[in-house]
């Protein structure tokens, strides 16, 4: 049996609503609120009033997260929005463009992680016998601390 949607006209709507339509917990959207990833108005009962492109703020601040951006990473893109109208395509294009750059650089590092985990990532360890042969007298702890291969350092 098809779910049941009510719909709200208003130019804005409530947290229920707004919890219906992102699948977000009502705490959730006040947990988003209080980071101020959010900005409801008040209603004269005092009643949070969102508006309607806030289902896709809330949405784009969990895709982002899945893909391990931070609230506060989030947030500085979400402050590029503008306060007084609805983001138009451009706007999200802005961000969108943002994001795809750093989001490059993940699928890079870990492109990086995979192609090269099965052999020596310049951790120091000298625990293989292959160590001799690529970090020999562990040259890439000379370098620095941590997976130096793996960070970027060439082993030659």
């Amino acid at each position: 049996m098809p779910v049941k949607r009510r719909v709200q006209p208003a130019t804005t709507i409530s947290i229920g609503f707004l919890a219906e339509r992102t699948g977000l917990a009502v705490s959730a959207i006040r947990y988003y609120e209080e980071q101020g990833l959010v900005h409801p108005e008040r209603n004269a009962g005092g009643h949070r009033r969102f508006l309607r492109s806030d289902i896709r703020r809330l949405s784009f601040i969990l895709i982002s997260q899945q893909f391990g951006f931070t609230l506060n990473d989030i947030r500085q893109e979400l402050e590029r929005l503008p306060a007084g109208r609805t983001p138009n395509k451009r706007d999200w294009e802005r961000i969108g463009e943002t994001l795809g750059k750093s989001l490059d650089q993940k699928i890079e590092a870990l492109t990086q992680l995979r192609d090269r985990l099965n052999g020596c990532i310049g951790c120091g360890c000298l625990s293989l016998d292959a160590c001799k042969l690529y970090n020999p007298e562990d040259r890439a702890g000379k370098r620095g601390v941590g997976p130096r291969y793996l960070m970027g350092d060439s082993p030659s």
